[in-house]
């Protein structure tokens, strides 16, 4: 399963200089938060693939503006094709704001999931906007991960970890792949591709 993920800045590649070919072969799109959801809107009309998606800590215009054709998999286990994927958007709070958790309010929104991860047996793939805790997050409040994901990514061992929230561009020690113990941590900052076995 070919995966296209992307999260925090649009991509021109694919909005200013689209062409439907550039989506071909690819059997899912996920969103890591923070985009346009016009930009999600127009993937849409392109491409067959589902397209999933987590809110960023700067996407309360969802509220009016919803990603027409996308699936909102927040608090949730989305299955495709057999796959398990778990959706749990926001950041750290650091300013009043919609999509903006503290770690207590995080863990509680995990802890409402515990039917949803017991009937599934688990998740395959976690999906978040905000990093993990000391796994490529970053020093200040805002860009901090969440403890909970981590507590998650040692229990279940998914096999990939996407988020986004800390831009490649804040500098180098932001990495697109890192590993942590067996699951695949992934910054889908802009776009990447990742090939599911």
């Amino acid at each position: 399963m070919k995966i296209l993920a992307i999260a925090d800045e649009e991509s021109a590649y694919l909005w200013d200089y689209f062409e439907k070919s550039k989506l071909e072969g690819i059997d899912l799109i996920i969103s890591c938060g923070d985009l346009d959801p016009r930009y999600l809107s127009f993937l849409a009309t392109f491409t067959s693939a589902p397209i999933l998606y987590v809110h960023g800590n700067h996407d309360e215009k969802y509220q009016q503006i919803p990603p027409d054709g996308c699936i909102c998999i927040d608090d949730k286990i989305y299955v495709h094709e057999g796959v398990r994927i778990l959706g749990l958007g926001g950041s750290m709070r650091y300013r009043p704001g919609e999509f903006q958790y503290t770690e207590w309010q995080m863990k509680n929104r995990v802890r409402k999931l515990w039917f949803q991860l017991f009937r599934h047996g688990g998740f395959d793939i976690m999906v978040t906007h905000a990093p993990a805790y000391q796994l490529n997050d970053g020093m200040d409040l805002p860009h901090q991960g969440f403890q909970v994901f981590r507590t998650l990514l040692d229990k279940y061992k998914p096999k990939y970890f996407l988020h986004g929230h800390v831009h490649m561009s804040y500098g180098r020690r932001h990495k697109r792949y890192d590993m942590y113990q067996e699951t695949q941590v992934v910054n889908a900052f802009e776009r990447c591709i990742i090939e599911y076995e």
